[in-house]
């Protein structure tokens, strides 16, 4: 564990000892993420390659046998909120406690027996910026609670459970990548996930030893999941599904694309869908195909090919991350995408290690000539999933 990181877990167990009266049974963390490739494929059954970042959600924990839940974060301030296990009801609450809360309930109603725990949270994941601050949120919580109680459960259920708590306890239609690579990826890796059986490979991707860097640049355009347009891309894709006669997109060969999307007619809007998903997913083998055989830069052109399928098919990027796109690859970037499910937050840069400084000064420049806000631009290192750190 880093010094910032043992840093980071010592202050969070002495805020939690000021806020409950007595030292937590332990510390948590859970990363955010960055999908490399895979953007709106896994509820569609299919292809994602996420992986961690360095930024985490902390949280300091102690069991209790009293069916009370009380939970605070730094990062919301307020006062400590408490609530019944017994009385938690899916939908009931609009608040930031929703995500702990529905862990917690996703458990019970899958058979455990959680009986309460006291929780202080404080997070470094970018809220709104499409790098995953609630899946970190829901498996900080998830991992703590599976530790505290001896559930015995694995990272990939632990990812499951966090992804029901989000879909039913909050009420937003997410698929199960944020989740798993916050729970399962490794340091210095890419997860290859297919969502449909969760099976996992753990795909070697240091950059930095091959001379280049990726950059994250948030737009700081906010978004939320369970608003109206993200519900409205899943079902057109469930439409499309059984328009084609499959169980998922997922079952489209890429070689059949045109055939499929000839069946369906003058459902443009399906055909869209349709055509993002079956490309990306094939965009996905073709970026673990490279990094498996060492050609890492030629991953480049397969991220902006795909920024323009979400932009243009999917129609889930906006001005700012298409800016952001434009002038990095004019910069000199070999490639960039926006990344998340969209309508703002952040872009993907793969950079020469040489030109990090210059692409970052195009890109803010940018910005600022078109009257945006400053971006927050950062380096993205694959790093490790969900572990106790104190």
């Amino acid at each position: 564990m880093s010094e910032s990181s043992a840093a980071a877990a010592e202050a969070v167990a002495a805020r939690f000892e000021e806020l409950y009266g007595s030292a937590p049974d332990g510390v948590w963390a859970a990363p955010g993420r960055v999908n490399l490739i895979g953007e709106h494929t896994d509820y569609n059954d299919g292809f994602v390659m996420p992986f961690a970042l360095p930024h985490t959600a902390v949280a300091a924990v102690s069991r209790r046998d009293d069916g009370v839940l009380r939970l605070h974060s730094d990062d919301i301030g307020g006062r400590v909120v408490e609530l019944a296990v017994d009385d938690l009801v899916p939908e009931s609450d609009k608040r930031w406690t929703a995500y702990p809360a529905g862990v917690v309930w996703a458990l019970r109603e899958a058979g455990h027996a959680v009986t309460g725990a006291d929780v202080h949270l404080a997070s470094t994941v970018p809220a709104g910026a499409g790098l995953s601050s609630s899946a970190a949120l829901e498996v900080v919580v998830a991992l703590a609670l599976n530790d505290l109680f001896g559930l015995g459960l694995r990272g990939w259920q632990l990812a499951r459970l966090s992804q029901r708590a989000e879909n039913v306890y909050v009420g937003a239609p997410v698929g199960i990548m944020d989740q798993t690579a916050s729970a399962c990826c490794e340091a210095g890796h890419a997860l290859f996930l297919d969502t449909r059986d969760l099976s996992q490979r753990q795909i070697p991707f240091d950059l930095a030893a091959e001379g280049m860097r990726l950059l994250v640049v948030d737009t700081q355009v906010k978004h939320s999941h369970s608003e109206g347009e993200y519900g409205k891309r899943r079902e057109g894709c469930e439409k499309g599904a059984a328009l084609l006669g499959v169980d998922a997109l997922r079952d489209v060969p890429y070689e059949e694309l045109d055939a499929a999307l000839e069946r369906l007619g003058d459902e443009e809007e399906v055909r869209r869908l349709v055509r993002h998903v079956v490309t990306e997913d094939h965009r996905v083998e073709q970026v673990v195909s490279l990094l498996e055989s060492g050609d890492t830069r030629a991953i480049g052109p397969l991220l902006v090919e795909g920024h323009a399928s979400l932009r243009d098919d999917f129609r889930v990027s906006c001005p700012e991350l298409d800016l952001v796109v434009d002038t990095a690859v004019s910069a000199g970037a070999l490639g960039a995408r926006m990344t998340g499910g969209g309508f703002g937050g952040s872009a993907i840069v793969l950079v020469e290690e040489g030109d990090v400084l210059a692409v970052t000064k195009a890109v803010e420049d940018a910005f600022a000539a078109a009257g945006y806000k400053t971006p927050r631009v950062f380096e993205a290192v694959p790093s490790a999933g969900a572990r106790r750190v104190r």
